[in-house]
């Protein structure tokens, strides 16, 4: 099935929901047994069973089952959030005093728990690398290297990694992949088909659409999730309420048609931003070489580089009508942001130089809204530039 279909019908069972259309929600915490021999059964099958909220849940299987077919992976599982599932899946695979080589731009919080707590706790090592050249990865490569981790296109500068090239020399050497897939979506790249071990998103963005949902999901193989659901799942109860599922499902009927809407507006507003002298530079991965071989499309967040300082930055996102300022992304509505801010709390000076954070970049997200209206919004504040 294609994706729509997968999402309008994959796991739907309407004749045992006496024809609802849309599935209901199982809000409760436990599940009773008619019979000891019941229960004692359902224990057998702990990983598939619905025995207790925490493990297993219909309307979350529902949604895991989805995204499992769109990311092209045989199991899914979602977490209370992106940070949870990328945690989750990191610890799988890793034990105290190992190494990880990881993209020196990846997401801010997940660079802090590899160096910061994984670093200090743990004892793991940590070495970043750019990700596009397979040469500075096989340099980085240890005895103790159990994880290489990827986010293509990366956070903040949208780089690109070449995943089957990178998959194909972690499998020679027994080293595991993991990737942020969030930027693209299952809409616009399956990792999993380049040979990625897991794939994790944050489901608040693209997959729930709609702002109003904080959850993350890890997708790969039966094998990798049942590990991932007996141990870090079950022992950390990071698990996502029945009602946030749902509400993500409620979001994933929507988002092929909203991922081709955030394309199509974003390269209209790109178009313009390309004419205004006050913005020295355009980071969307459109062009990009590896990016156009692994991806099908590309979505509505993007960064502009302008010809001004942190604080000039500052008053760019102020001066902003119809953007609203905030971090995160993937809803309705369009964001501006000056990474700057949160990045120079978060970050070293030196990994932040590293990263190629410039003072004056704005990341950019392009919502539902009328592209029309969204460049009428930026050619007034960026006017106003001195």
């Amino acid at each position: 099935m294609k994706p729509s279909t997968i999402i309008a019908h994959l796991g739907e069972d309407r004749k045992k929901n006496h024809g609802a259309v849309v599935a209901p929600i199982y809000q409760n915490s436990l599940f009773t047994f008619e019979s000891a021999d019941a229960i004692d059964d359902a224990f057998s099958k702990f990983e598939t069973a619905y025995i207790y909220t925490r493990g297993n849940n219909p309307t979350v299987t529902l949604l895991e089952e989805k995204v499992a077919a769109l990311e092209h992976g045989e199991a899914c599982k979602f977490f209370a959030s992106g940070m949870s599932a990328i945690s989750a899946s990191i610890f799988s695979f890793v034990e105290a005093c190992d190494h990880i080589i990881c993209i020196d731009s990846v997401y801010g919080p997940t660079s802090n728990f590899i160096s910061e707590y994984l670093g200090k706790k743990f004892k793991i090592q940590v070495t970043y690398v750019k990700g596009d050249d397979l040469e500075e990865i096989k340099s980085a490569t240890q005895s103790n290297t159990k994880l290489i981790y990827l986010e293509s296109p990366s956070s903040g500068i949208y780089a690109c990694q070449d995943l089957k090239l990178i998959a194909d020399y972690a499998k020679s050497k027994g080293i595991h992949t993991i990737i942020d897939n969030t930027w693209a979506s299952p809409m616009f790249q399956n990792p999993l088909d380049f040979g990625i071990d897991v794939v994790v998103h944050s489901a608040s963005k693209y997959l729930s659409g709609h702002s109003d949902v904080v959850a993350g999901c890890v997708v790969a193989s039966k094998a990798i999730i049942t590990k991932i659901f007996k141990e870090e799942h079950q022992f950390i109860g990071g698990k996502i309420a029945p009602f946030e599922a749902w509400l993500i499902t409620r979001g994933l009927r929507t988002l092929p048609i909203r991922m081709e809407r955030h394309e199509k507006s974003t390269e209209k507003v790109i178009a313009f931003l390309k004419t205004h002298k006050k913005v020295k530079s355009i980071l969307y991965p459109n062009n990009n070489p590896i990016a156009q071989k692994q991806m099908r499309g590309y979505g509505g967040l993007f960064s502009i580089v302008l010809d001004t300082d942190g604080q000039g930055a500052r008053d760019f996102i102020d001066r902003l009508n119809l953007f609203c300022i905030g971090v995160s992304w993937g809803g309705f509505e369009s964001l501006a942001y000056a990474p700057i801010i949160s990045l120079s709390k978060e970050m070293s000076k030196e990994k932040l130089e590293a990263s190629g954070i410039h003072p004056g970049l704005i990341r950019l997200y392009i919502g539902l809204e009328d592209a029309e209206d969204l460049i009428a919004d930026l050619k007034s504040a960026l006017d106003m530039i001195n």
